[in-house]
Order: C-alpha cells, then sequence, then structure tokens
C-alpha cells in the first residue's frame, strides 16, 4: 500500500496506516468539562462571567462565555449553546447527558428521566449499544481515554463499591483497558486535574510528572499523535458547582485557560477538531450547588468547526457531528 496521511478512504487503508506507524492527521480532541453551562453575566456567581481567562478572551474577541453571548461565531471559534434537556423536563444529569454525547442517542428520552452520576444498568445498555469509542474503533479511526485512574480506584470498581461513570465505561465498551498509574508516569495518560498535581499531593505518587498547564496541553498533543479520536474528561468543575465554590471555580477555569493555550499553540489547528463540551450546567450558577437546565457549554475550535457549529445544537448531536468530520 503506497504510504500516506490520512483521511484516507477505508477502515482498512487507515487501520494499515496506523500499523505502519505513520501518523494520524485528521483527527478529533474533545475536552470534556462535567457541569458547565452558559449561564448569567453575572462574576457574583458565575465564574465563566470573569475576565480572567486570556485564552478564552482571544478566541471569543473579548466575550465571555454566558448565555448573554447566544451562538458567537469569531474567526477563531465557535459558542454554541447546547440543549441538555433533549425533551425531558428537568435537570439534567451525568449518566444520561454523557450517554448522549458519547452515542448520539437520546438517553434521558429513551429511559423518560434524566439520570445520575453514574450510570445504572439501562444507561450502561445505551453505551453497549453506540459507544463512540467502538464505533470509531471498528471503522478504523484509533480512538483513546487518555485519563488515568489510581490504584486504589481500581480496587473500588473490583470490590463493587464503586461503578465506573459513562465516560470511562464507554472507553471500555471500546476495548480499552483505563490507564493507570504507570502510563501517567509514561506520560501515556493525563490526570483529571491538567497538570498530575493531584497525584502528588492528595494521593501520595511521589513519582507522578507534574507539568505546568500550559505543558500539560502540549502534552495532551504529544499523546494524541497516534489517535483519531481523543477524550479528555474533567469532573473538577461539577464537584465546585455543587460546593458552591466560586472562587475554586475560577482558579481552576484559569488552569484549563493555560492548559487550553498550551494545546494550541502545539496542535495542527488545520487537520484537528477541538471541542471544549459539557454535559449539563451547574458552576456557571455556583449560588444555589445544584444543577441547572441552561445550555451547555460547547466551544468548537479548529478544523471543521463551523460545519460542525451549523450540525450541533443538542448532546445527541455531538457523536454524528464528529463521525462527519473525520469521514470528510
Amino acid at each position: 500500500m503506497t504510504r500516506t496521511l490520512w483521511p484516507i478512504s477505508s477502515a482498512s487503508d487507515r487501520r494499515a496506516c496506523v500499523e505502519q506507524g505513520l501518523p494520524v492527521r485528521k483527527r478529533v480532541i474533545f475536552l470534556f468539562l462535567d457541569g458547565v453551562g452558559l449561564g448569567a453575566d453575572d462574576p457574583a456567581v458565575n465564574p465563566l462571567a470573569t475576565d480572567d481567562y486570556p485564552t478564552l478572551s482571544v478566541l471569543l474577541q473579548g466575550n465571555r462565555a454566558v448565555a448573554a453571548a447566544g451562538r458567537l461565531s469569531t474567526p477563531d471559534a465557535e459558542l454554541v449553546p447546547t440543549d441538555a434537556q433533549l425533551g425531558v423536563p428537568g435537570r439534567p444529569q451525568s449518566a444520561t447527558g454523557q450517554a448522549a454525547i458519547l452515542t448520539g442517542i437520546n438517553a434521558p428520552q429513551r429511559l423518560g428521566e434524566h439520570y445520575g452520576p453514574r450510570p445504572d444498568a439501562r444507561v450502561r445498555a445505551i453505551l453497549d449499544e453506540g459507544s463512540l469509542f467502538r464505533r470509531l474503533n471498528d471503522m478504523g479511526w484509533p480512538s483513546y481515554f487518555v485519563n488515568a485512574y489510581p490504584q486504589r480506584y481500581f480496587d473500588a470498581i473490583g470490590s463493587g463499591k464503586r461503578l465506573l461513570s459513562a465516560v470511562p465505561y464507554a472507553a471500555t465498551v471500546g476495548g480499552q483497558p483505563l490507564a493507570t498509574y504507570a502510563d501517567l508516569q509514561a506520560g501515556r495518560a493525563l490526570a483529571a486535574d491538567f497538570t498530575n498535581a493531584g497525584w502528588r499531593d492528595e494521593l501520595g505518587y511521589a513519582g507522578a510528572p507534574v507539568y505546568t498547564a500550559p505543558a500539560a496541553g502540549r502534552q495532551l498533543w504529544s499523546i494524541a499523535q497516534d489517535y483519531a479520536f481523543v477524550f479528555f474528561e474533567h469532573w473538577l468543575t461539577d464537584v465546585q458547582g455543587h460546593a458552591r465554590d466560586l472562587a475554586g471555580a475560577i482558579a481552576n477555569f484559569q488552569r484549563f485557560d493555560g492548559f487550553l493555550g498550551g494545546l494550541l499553540g502545539a496542535a495542527d489547528l488545520a487537520n484537528t477538531l477541538i471541542i471544549i463540551g459539557s454535559d449539563h450546567g451547574n458552576v456557571e450558577d455556583c449560588g444555589h450547588g445544584k444543577h441547572t437546565e441552561n445550555p451547555a457549554l460547547t466551544i468548537l475550535l479548529g478544523a471543521g468547526r463551523r460545519r460542525a457549529a451549523a450540525q450541533i445544537g443538542a448532546l445527541t448531536d455531538f457523536a454524528p457531528a464528529m463521525v462527519d468530520f473525520l469521514a470528510s
């Protein structure tokens, strides 16, 4: 077979290129921030209603990622308010929202309710049916869930004391063993806190590599080289929303802003679609500590962003839009 770079025409050709060690040129990187909606332009409750994020400010041309911005298109970014309710009344929840993102199936509608935080048998069945990780792997587009987990997480899962949340469950449906501390040490995975600092400071892994936020973004790009689809999950935003921790949320978004800046500085944006997305609102209103019915945050960057923005209006639209980008 002629040596070439993606995109190419068939799953068998794509697999052959991967086996030859050729770089994946066209890819999607999904930066998932749990519990981030588009809320009021009120810095007293909304951490995104401040001007503390230089990378986002440049991308959005000084606009804030708040409800008043509406659908926004700039030379570098598309801001898309995204329907998380999916025709089901009540506050959206993590398990069904994440399942909708990762399958394209309207999980709340199928269940008749929003459900979470972790998948029950009904949500797992939806992920078994439509996991994007499995679908892309089967189509010859190698996918990778980049988050590493400590040993105590695996121990809790093995003992039955904890259930896999929707994202790692969907990755395992796709045939991926979840990344471990060894992967973190080897630079093959990242911690959910962006920099890995929590592995040293809170989990006691003295040998964990710790990055600055921009360096962590560059490391994500390095990890992404062998894959057409890379998914990074950050859950602290949802925790901070429940805790009504406005100051902590601002500091956390500042780390994310640096992380994003590092990724964008390293990435091949001519061939890469970067999606910043969420499953429901929460942290954008630190006044009450509950999920909100606000549209979920979506920001599209890089290649194909305008076409994807035209395709995305709800959580169920992500999976088909990503497949369309990789296939186009």
